[in-house]
């Protein structure tokens, strides 16, 4: 049996790349996936925590489902899984494995403001 957190309410996910050596370090398959990050509001994040610990335990994996832009069903491979406390509630962190012929990133330039750290003269 595949286990899976489903993503009933709500937009699509939005993931993050990462770059981190230790995520890009676990894709040993001759299929290239692309480790990414999203961020998910949810109710009990010790409980996901725990149903992710027990599949890997169980030598299973366990999957992301959700709907993506279109609507349309997807899922995506868990790696890792951490749950934070903020004052809103539960964030569960989810690292997944999105397949590389079917991602797209948006690159944000970003704002950044060099002011604060170089004074003026």
């Amino acid at each position: 049996m595949e286990d899976k957190i489903t993503i009933i309410e709500g937009p699509p996910p939005v993931f993050e790349h990462v770059n981190d050596g230790w995520a890009m370090g676990l894709n040993e398959s001759p299929h290239l996936s692309i480790p990414a990050l999203t961020r998910l509001r949810t109710y009990n994040g010790p409980a996901l925590v725990e149903r992710c610990y027990n599949a890997w335990h169980r030598k299973e994996s366990i999957h992301l489902h959700y709907r993506n832009d279109m609507g349309l069903e997807q899922t995506a491979p868990i790696l890792a899984v951490r749950n934070v406390d903020t004052e809103e509630g539960h964030v569960l962190l989810l690292w997944v494995y999105l397949d590389s012929e079917k991602v797209e990133f948006e690159m944000d330039p970003g704002e950044d403001d060099f002011s604060d750290d170089f004074p003026e003269e």
